[in-house]
């Protein structure tokens, strides 16, 4: 299996030289302070600025990247735990290994079946702070037809006013795929069982 390895979060520098304006000439930047103590904001997914990784062992080597670009949902951001929430969809067929002979191995049977499986979907059921502004946030994830309770580590990344009232976290778990029925390649080790999992999430608060 030959895929591309994707970078997560690439450090941008920006370096601005000789700017000079004045007070009235310069427009206040959007708000990023964080939400009042105990609120809670709804975001539907912005499925443009968001994504889903997953990295699992090739040939006992080098660890091989993928990703989904078709993620759909909700998601409720607060830093009270017990109103964190979370519903996500990820279409199957939007799988991306950036080789288009593997994307179709990886939809076929021995992988996730996405004629019989369309979608996969994670729904929290509970949250709790971990400390250093983390989350842990357990929910069933359901992948090929099997649903499993799991827990993710959630940082909330973000919230802003700009483009709209938006919001964001990452969520990253590890699952063992043969628990839901994908088998292949673990017998003889060719292909790892154990998967990281990282979703980037983006939303924006709909407009009435």
């Amino acid at each position: 299996m030959v895929g591309k390895i994707l970078t997560v979060g690439t450090a941008l520098t920006l370096t601005f030289v000789g700017l000079a304006a004045t007070a009235q000439d310069t427009k206040p930047a959007a708000s990023t302070a964080p939400a009042a103590a105990g609120s809670a904001t709804v975001f539907g997914v912005d499925d443009v600025h968001s994504t889903a990784l997953f990295r699992v062992m090739h040939a006992g080597a080098g660890q091989f990247w993928g990703r989904f670009n078709d993620i759909s949902g909700t998601f409720t951001l607060s830093d009270d735990p017990a109103k964190l929430a979370f519903m996500i969809d990820v279409a199957i067929d939007s799988v991306d290994s950036g080789n288009d002979k593997l994307d179709g191995h990886l939809k076929s049977p021995d992988f996730f079946n996405s004629k019989e499986f369309p979608k996969m979907s994670f729904k929290s059921t509970g949250a709790k702070k971990a400390g250093n502004g983390m989350f842990e946030v357990m929910g069933d994830l359901t992948m090929h037809g099997v649903t499993k309770p799991i827990t993710a580590m959630v940082e909330i990344t973000g919230q802003s006013s700009m483009m709209g009232q938006r919001g964001g976290a990452e969520a990253t778990f590890t699952v063992k795929r043969s628990e839901f029925g994908m088998t292949y390649g673990v017998e003889k080790g060719v292909i790892g069982d154990m998967v990281k999992v990282v979703v980037g999430l983006e939303g924006i608060v709909p407009t009435k």
